[in-house]
């Protein structure tokens, strides 16, 4: 059968490859090892064998890391993979995004040096029935840089709503680019991010989404670049509207001093703001939220550790397989008396059992990660929620820094006023200061109404926002208990019928040889 067959030493140190083939074979060298016929599953019919789809080997079951970014829905069509709207009048309406085909491109030179740097793009499919969307197939190919300019682009339109987090860029992207895993990483997180903002029921209509999945070729500049603040009331402008958007910090530093002066004038200031977080509902949904997220990084801790202990046990069934694997063989080649070839055979069914139990572990150790990547999937919600109640806090500054403006440029108009009134005929110079003053006031007291106005609306996005997630999450969470649950069972059940197979074939071989 094998070269070192005759080699007492080689038997009993042969590597796992050697001694699964002998596993296989009895000392006939005829496969007389058949699987218990109580079990059902794919690999039964050699049980040492790798799996179908070429994963590890049965004492090597994946890590948790591995299973995380390899996505369970690339070959189906089911639920999971469609991004169904829960508040659509009908629960037809879908919309399926795949991120596919990674491709390195070459950067076009901007200088006179021949060349540039590399990068990759994604072929990014869609299909969907939205009316929304102008047709029901398209394809586009982007790249990273266009995955964040949609992030920033989203964040800046839709403040108040939950907004799904993008993927991180790597601060050593350029060294790893070149390695496949690191591209299929990046692949796997950009579909999971796309599909996520499909389910939102808000963003998977928005122009910028439809924008990025429909239109081929460059990303137009309103993308890219955003809308961008020309001039603002604080900063001496007159813009209305813009200036009633929160700073952004490096852009306007004038703009972001008076706002932290007036966060600094809020927290330790004696006078008590125009405006304060007076929703006693949010406040306490915000502590509630911030107590889940507490609640739900403890529990994806304990489903890491869980993933880690079926993952132990499985090499460790593995591992005890190829013990008795070892020890049949040695047994069956000394084997004198009868009582030796019962004992062979015992183990031999042992052997058979432990690498079925170690096969199982593994595929139950993927299950078990499909199912409780919920809480994972649910810290990124959770950033998300904290960057929505971040929109408001940062709308409510806005109001009151306009506010305070606002009480600030009355008051400096009074002081002149009163000032020229001791003048007979007026001071002209102060007379023409003043009515600069209320030209200014009125763009700021334009621009605090629609501060207002915008902070009731980010309010109201973020009541909606909330109740969404409350519904969302009770059917999500119970959808992932059902899940693990019937899961845990059911290869429970699977592991029990192996041993009782054992038991039993062990028992029948002990009474025939009696």
């Amino acid at each position: 059968m094998m070269g070192s067959e005759n080699d007492e030493d080689s038997h009993l140190h042969a590597s796992k490859e050697e001694m699964e083939s002998l596993f296989l074979r009895d000392g006939n060298g005829s496969h007389n090892l058949s699987p218990p016929p109580i079990i059902v599953t794919p690999a039964d019919s050699d049980p040492l064998s790798l799996p179908p789809n070429g994963g590890t080997s049965y004492i090597e079951p994946p890590s948790y890391a591995d299973v995380v970014f390899s996505p369970f829905d690339d070959s189906d069509d089911s639920s999971d993979t469609l991004s169904r709207s829960p508040s659509s009048s009908s629960s037809s309406d879908y919309i399926k995004i795949t991120v596919s085909s990674p491709q390195k491109e070459q950067e076009a030179a901007s200088s006179m040096l021949s060349g540039g740097s590399t990068y990759v793009t994604y072929l990014i499919t869609t299909r969907t029935n939205l009316p929304e969307y102008k047709g029901s197939d398209f394809t586009v190919r982007r790249r990273f840089r266009d995955v964040v300019a949609l992030g920033d682009r989203l964040a800046e339109s839709y403040k108040g709503f939950c907004i799904p987090p993008r993927p991180d860029k790597s601060v050593v992207e350029s060294q790893v680019m070149q390695r496949q895993e690191f591209v299929e990483q990046r692949r796997v997180a950009l579909e999971k991010y796309l599909r996520r903002l499909a389910a939102h029921p808000v963003i998977r209509c928005s122009d910028e989404l439809k924008v990025f999945l429909q239109v081929e070729g460059k990303l137009p500049l309103t993308l890219q670049m955003g809308t961008g603040v020309a001039s603002r009331v604080l900063d001496g402008g007159v813009s209305v509207v813009e200036v009633a958007q929160p700073a952004r910090s490096g852009r306007d530093l004038f703009r972001l001093f008076k706002e932290l002066r007036q966060s600094v004038s809020n927290d330790w200031g004696g006078a008590k703001p125009a405006v304060v977080e007076e929703d006693k509902e949010f406040l306490v949904r915000k502590e509630k939220m911030h107590d889940l997220e507490k609640e739900i990084i403890n529990a994806s801790q304990q489903a890491e550790t869980l993933v880690k202990a079926q993952q132990d046990m499985g090499e460790t069934m593995g591992e005890l397989g190829l013990a008795f694997i070892k020890l049949t063989k040695f047994e069956n080649e000394e084997a004198v008396f009868n009582s030796q070839r019962a004992r062979a055979n015992d183990m031999k069914n042992l052997a058979t059992a432990a690498v079925k139990a170690s096969r199982f572990y593994r595929e139950l150790n993927s299950q078990t990660v499909k199912h409780l990547d919920t809480l994972h999937d649910y810290l990124g919600v959770m950033m998300a929620v904290q960057g929505a109640f971040a929109d408001r806090a940062s709308a409510l500054l806005t109001v009151q820094t306009l506010l305070s403006e606002v009480s600030s440029l009355e008051g400096r108009a009074e002081k002149l006023e009163a000032a020229s009134s001791k003048v007979f005929g007026g001071d002209k110079s102060r007379i023409k200061k003043i009515e600069e003053l209320k030209e200014i006031i009125k763009a700021t007291e334009d621009a605090k109404n629609v501060a207002i106005r915008d902070y009731e609306r980010i309010k109201e996005n973020n009541r909606s926002e909330v109740e969404r997630l409350d519904r969302e999450r009770r059917a999500d969470f119970l959808n992932m208990m059902k899940g693990f649950v019937v899961n845990q069972v059911g290869y429970a059940e699977k592991m029990a019928n192996v041993w009782a197979k054992v038991a039993e074939e062990t028992s029948q071989y002990n009474r025939e040889s009696s």
